[in-house]
């Protein structure tokens, strides 16, 4: 059964162009590893909430936005297998200055697959 690793996080709105190669890189190194697909997405309609929201989640700070990731794998064993290797991958090192975004306020969790539509 398929297996998705999911991702919330603020980052920096002026370093939108810097997230997308870092997202880039990031993402064909899960794919050399047995991901399906990687999916990255800069939040555009992302409402606050006066109770919780994404906003609140991640601690969003003015002038970041909300991005949405999640990673595809054929099953949580594959992805299990696979996270060693995806991060002891020099190309995970690429670029020196690390991820483009703050990773301790970075959310994230597996889910295994309940349906599709």
């Amino acid at each position: 059964m398929t297996y998705v690793d999911g991702f919330v996080s603020a980052v920096p709105t002026a370093n939108k162009e810097a997230y997308r190669r870092h997202a880039e890189r990031v993402g064909a190194v899960f794919r050399d590893y047995g991901a399906l697909s990687v999916v990255e997405c800069w939040g555009d309609d992302v409402p606050e909430g006066d109770i919780t929201s994404l906003h609140k989640a991640v601690l969003r700070k003015e002038h970041e936005t909300i991005c949405l990731s999640w990673v595809t794998w054929p099953d949580k064993q594959t992805r299990d297998e696979a996270l060693m290797k995806v991060f002891t991958d020099p190309r995970m090192r690429a670029g020196q200055g690390g991820a483009p975004y703050d990773g301790k306020r970075l959310i994230r969790g597996g889910f295994e697959v309940l349906t599709t539509s």
